[in-house]
């Protein structure tokens, strides 16, 4: 993200959810890599996730979807759930899965959905077995964090994983820290605002980063207990 791409950003975003759809609207995406981000199929090509056959997965933030659409192509018995608070970045997402010829062909229930992730509700017995998070947490404003923990611990059923690719690990400023997004962030950020109950069960730099983000990101891994 250059430096004028990125103070366009900041000069849109701002705590109210609706700015979001503006970024959207005059295609101003930075964020958009076009592809899944490698970490996220490091892990789920693993053997560290004790998922079951059939569940649910959500990806907030989803964007264009490709998430989604990766995880229900690779978790077939599940049913994935992409959330942004953008309808446009909905209906983007919509299009891209069309032209993946899912869900047909995955067997998994893929929808997508405009909607405030901190509004977001779920009854308990379709709480979720895999929450993925790439650049949502840093998207956010700090203020906001401890709210995104809560809904974590709302939303993840016990035995649920929670994905974390932790982005951009990079030296700032004090008062760079204090712009986003995306906001300043380290590992250990996650942790006050998640709460007890979670046990850590990746915790590593990747073996391989899309190339703007080599040497930038720490892939970790929580499972709700």
């Amino acid at each position: 993200m250059t430096d004028e791409i990125r103070a366009k950003v900041r000069s849109i975003v701002t705590e109210n959810p609706n700015s979001w759809e503006l970024c959207w609207n005059q295609n101003l995406k930075p964020w958009d890599a076009g592809a899944i981000q490698p970490p996220l199929r490091e892990v789920m090509e693993s053997d560290k996730l004790e998922l079951p056959d059939k569940g649910r997965a959500l990806v907030p933030g989803c964007g264009t979807g490709y998430d989604v659409a990766y995880i229900a192509t690779t978790l077939k018995g599940f049913d994935v759930f992409g959330l942004d608070v953008s309808s446009t970045a909905v209906e983007e997402a919509k299009k891209y899965l069309s032209s993946q010829g899912l869900p047909g062909d995955s067997g998994a229930e893929v929808e997508f959905e405009a909607g405030d992730f901190f509004k977001y509700t779920v009854s308990d017995d379709r709480k979720f077995d895999l929450i993925y998070d790439h650049t949502f947490f840093v998207a956010i404003p700090p203020s906001f964090r401890m709210s995104w923990g809560k809904q974590m611990r709302s939303l993840i059923k016990p035995g649920g994983y929670l994905i974390t690719i932790v982005y951009p690990l990079q030296e700032r400023s004090e008062e760079e820290k204090l712009k986003g997004p995306p906001f300043y962030v380290e590992p250990d950020h996650y942790i006050e605002p998640l709460g007890d109950g979670w046990q850590k069960v990746i915790d590593k730099i990747p073996e391989r980063s899309s190339p703007s983000h080599e040497g930038k990101e720490r892939l970790i891994v929580w499972k709700r207990l």
